[in-house]
């Protein structure tokens, strides 16, 4: 397929819209970034151009990322690029989404815990649990010149 893939680094500009669907979970949000660029006769940096991108999440992603994203929180999203056009009430709009694949924080700009959701399996039968298995090496018997019998596990 031809698809336009592409990794966006900026800010969560609005608060992620969860929904449950007839086809899963799925979340909406939207993403700020802002060119940079240094401005030599001022000798500093200098904001440019802000574009804004409608970022969607589908499945455990969406989940993830209502439960994860706040509101000018830095985040670099990976996903499918698709521009749309669109005339409302005689106006011409463009709109650019992102179907996302990978959303994360930007590391380069603050810290982030991460938790693993669990993800119990639909019908599974959890084992029971086991002990844990004594890794000792039993005391070598200065009588006996038996090899010392392997420690299995229960």
């Amino acid at each position: 397929m031809n698809e336009t893939i592409i990794c966006a680094v900026g800010n969560v500009a609005t608060q992620p819209v969860y929904r449950e669907l007839a086809t899963g979970p799925s979340a909406r949000f939207r993403l700020a970034v802002t060119s940079r660029y240094l401005d030599r006769g001022k000798n500093e940096w200098t904001d440019g151009h802000t574009n804004f991108f409608t970022v969607w999440a589908n499945r455990q992603l969406a989940t993830n990322a209502a439960g994860s994203l706040n509101v000018g929180d830095p985040v670099v999203v990976q996903g499918r690029l698709k521009v749309r056009s669109d005339v409302r009430e005689g106006q011409s709009w463009t709109s650019a989404d992102i179907d996302a694949m990978a959303i994360g924080h930007d590391l380069a700009r603050g810290t982030s815990a991460f938790r693993r959701t669990p993800r119990p399996e639909p019908g599974a039968v959890t084992a029971p649990a086991q002990p844990e298995p004594n890794w000792e090496t039993p005391p070598a018997d200065s009588e006996s010149q038996q090899a010392p019998e392997p420690v299995g596990m229960t």
